[in-house]
């Protein structure tokens, strides 16, 4: 038995045995079988029912990166009294308009990183716009509370479980400036942040969250983000084309 382990053919039988085992403790199944199959045995790969990769049936983008959810509704419910559903299409809840507003400030511009916000603070003519101390995100979240406060004041009920009606006096009110201050801020100031946002988040590029399915696009027949128009230009008819967003350009 000693003689037979010591001569070549034993020696080379041993190594084998060993990258295979090795193979397969260091390397997992496929790697081991590979080995094997460099080694040229007839080994047995193992092989695994692979899942399916996931298929995209929903926006990534969809998803809440600054509001809590209580935050979320509310600024749903308050973006859909300024850009309504109506016969035309959608309203700013089915165009995701609130999860627009949500990651705009959760990004740098909530911060507003690009602007000077430190002492000392002068008071700012009419005409040099907004002048404000605290950050976009913190007066949102502000301007939210107020909006919730005012609400119970005049109606005994939260933003959210008004009547149309009254979420229109609501907004209304904020926008002349019948609202106290917020936080040393002019309620018009939040009423003029939460409409343009509103706004931007039905038009803005899908890729932002908002605009879901490009309809608002579609509603104003806004062919969206394209090359180029030389062809359609070029044609006597008039032309109407499908709304597309940037991600149509990948496949340049």
């Amino acid at each position: 038995m000693a003689e037979d382990a010591k001569s070549p053919a034993k020696k080379g039988s041993t190594r084998r045995e060993f990258l295979r085992n090795s193979g397969l403790t260091v390397g997992g199944v496929v790697l081991g079988g590979a080995l094997g199959s460099l080694l040229g045995g007839k080994e047995q790969v193992a092989t695994h029912d692979v899942a399916p990769a996931p298929q995209l049936t929903v926006n990534p983008a969809e998803a809440l990166q600054f509001f809590t959810p209580d935050q979320y509704r509310l600024t749903q419910a308050a973006a859909e009294r300024i850009y309504p559903k109506d016969d035309h299409g959608p309203g700013a809840m089915e165009l995701n308009a609130a999860i627009y507003i949500d990651h705009q400030l959760a990004s740098p511009w909530g911060i507003n990183s690009k602007e000077y916000m430190a002492a000392p603070f002068f008071e700012a003519e009419e005409t040099q716009g907004s002048q404000i101390r605290i950050l976009r995100k913190d007066l949102f979240l502000l301007g939210l509370k107020a909006l919730d406060a005012y609400s119970q004041k005049q109606y005994d009920n939260p933003f959210i479980d008004l009547e149309p009606e009254q979420q229109d006096q609501v907004l209304t009110d904020f926008s002349d400036g019948k609202v106290p201050d917020i936080s040393g801020v002019k309620s018009p100031l939040f009423f003029s942040l939460l409409r343009t946002l509103t706004i931007e988040g039905v038009y803005a590029d899908p890729l932002y969250g908002g605009n879901k399915n490009m309809e608002g696009w579609a509603m104003r027949k806004y062919p969206g983000s394209r090359m180029a128009y030389v062809k359609e230009i070029q044609q006597d008819e008039f032309v109407e084309l499908p709304p597309q967003g940037l991600n149509s350009h990948m496949g340049h």
